[in-house]
């Protein structure tokens, strides 16, 4: 199946996708079986639309490292952004890791001078692998030199007490802001 990039939608269309998935995950009874995850979460990282998070025990979140350098990251609560941006960082990601909740945003918008489209250096890795685990995956190979790559990570509860995570991936060209959470009535991961 030959996915479309976010240039080939046209104007607007990428949110009506985000919502559209977002509306369909609600509508799913809720499973506590990782392997329903994978298939969402991969577009997901692909296309910055919410999926469900599975709360449950230690721990938070877990990386590893393929033998293709790839690196899958699984996550099941939002808490140690810095550690897991330490974890990364330790099998050759260099990457910074934000956790947003749910009615905030990072700012300043846009936080590079410069982020490079998915044609010229996607982070995220869609359609994953066939043999990935839940979550999502990530190529530290397209971050070049004097580049960063920034994952970007939402959570809020929607209106039936369940949970939901979006995640953006992204390569930026020099310095990456800081990330100052403010109020916002928007998608916390809209850029």
């Amino acid at each position: 199946m030959n996915w479309p990039t976010e240039r080939d939608l046209p104007e607007g269309r990428h949110r009506l996708l985000k919502e559209f998935v977002m509306t369909e995950i609600d509508r799913k009874p809720r499973r506590k079986r990782l392997a329903v995850l994978a298939p969402v979460a991969g577009l997901a990282a692909a296309a910055g639309v919410a999926v469900p998070l599975l709360f449950g025990g230690p721990p938070a979140y877990a990386v590893t490292k393929g033998a293709d350098g790839l690196i899958h990251i699984g996550i099941r609560e939002a808490k140690d952004p810095d550690k897991l941006q330490a974890d990364l960082r330790a099998m050759g990601a260099h990457v910074v890791v934000n956790y947003i909740p749910y009615g905030k945003k990072c700012s300043p918008q846009p936080r590079s001078s410069h982020f490079l489209s998915d044609e010229e250096a996607r982070l995220s890795v869609f359609p994953p692998p066939a043999d990935a685990r839940p979550g999502f995956v990530i190529d530290p190979s397209v971050i070049g030199p004097g580049q960063t790559g920034v994952l970007e990570f939402s959570v809020s509860e929607n209106d039936r007490g369940g949970i939901v995570a979006g995640i953006w991936a992204r390569v930026g060209e020099g310095p990456i802001a800081d990330c100052t959470l403010v109020d916002t009535t928007d998608a916390p991961l809209s850029h």
